[in-house]
């Protein structure tokens, strides 16, 4: 994943920061509206009151100026540092209004975005002795899937496809629907030649056949065993013989990862990364 994310996608957050604090100041602010003065100015401080993996702070700083360009946002951390309690992670300075108007989205996706990077480099780190890849999925919370993607990136995961339009993954009801393997994939194939751009395709196998039937074509990028027991993946693995990557899911938590990983399955996607990732507690407070 290129390391300027937000400059990759900065269409797609500049939509989520508009519709997020249109969504959390509708017509205004009336707490600080009421007791605030609009001249005032004040500085206050993001701490941290859990240990964990830092992610959102480049995020955090777009809202804070994309709603007020005069805020001064200074970090004092990196997104992908460890933190811990107590740890000072920004500085923001500006009209007291603004600070205040912004610092719930601000926590909002640093508290979420940290949480998960912290889970993921948690996993990651049980596996880093293989070869083996955490990818995340599209079980994702609507319309914060860019954020939460960019924290497993951060926390050391590796992007699966961001949706339906950058890659094909042909599921066991694309199958049943198309009336069989050959039929699903010969049909894949006819779509894949009328594509002016290059996309990946991994194909889910649920069998001995299925691997069987997908192995010659050449254009799928990747086979995915969903909800094979280990002793099903050491089989299916043998079958495949490195003849195509590997993709293992379902199922899979913290208990059971290091024994996938290390059947030789080259990656294995978790939507639990971000579904089930818990938020880091951080507060602002005046400085």
């Amino acid at each position: 994943m290129p390391k300027d994310y937000y400059k990759l996608h900065q269409t797609q957050f500049e939509t989520f920061i508009d519709s997020a604090l249109k969504e959390d100041i509708g017509s205004g602010d009336h707490s600080s509206i009421s007791c605030i003065d609009n001249q005032s100015k004040s500085t206050a401080v993001l701490l941290t009151k859990q240990d964990g993996i830092l992610a959102g702070l480049d995020l955090a700083a777009q809202i804070f100026i994309r709603y007020d360009p005069l805020l001064e946002f200074k970090p004092l951390a990196v997104d992908g540092s460890k933190i811990v309690v107590g740890s000072h992670v920004f500085t923001i300075s500006g009209a007291t209004q603004s600070i205040l108007a912004t610092e719930r989205l601000v926590l909002n996706t640093l508290q979420r975005m940290s949480g998960i990077a912290t889970l993921t480099h948690k996993l990651s780190e049980k596996i880093k002795h293989t070869s083996c890849k955490l990818l995340d999925t599209r079980k994702t919370t609507p319309n914060f899937r860019y954020a939460e993607k960019w924290a497993v990136h951060i926390g050391g995961g590796t992007n699966h496809r961001m949706g339906l339009f950058d890659a094909l993954i042909i599921k066991d009801n694309h199958v049943d629907f198309c009336g069989g393997m050959n039929q699903a994939l010969q049909k894949t194939a006819a779509y894949l030649e009328q594509l002016d751009v290059s996309l990946d395709v991994v194909v889910e196998c649920r069998n001995a056949k299925e691997i069987e039937q997908t192995l010659p074509f050449s254009f799928v990028s990747r086979i995915l065993l969903d909800n094979h027991s280990i002793p099903e993946l050491r089989r299916a693995l043998h079958q495949i013989n490195q003849k195509k990557p590997t993709e293992a899911s379902g199922n899979i938590n913290e208990e059971n990862l290091l024994a996938v990983a290390e059947t030789g399955v080259n990656y294995i996607s978790m939507g639990a990364l971000t579904y089930n990732a818990k938020s880091i507690d951080l507060s602002l407070k005046a400085f």
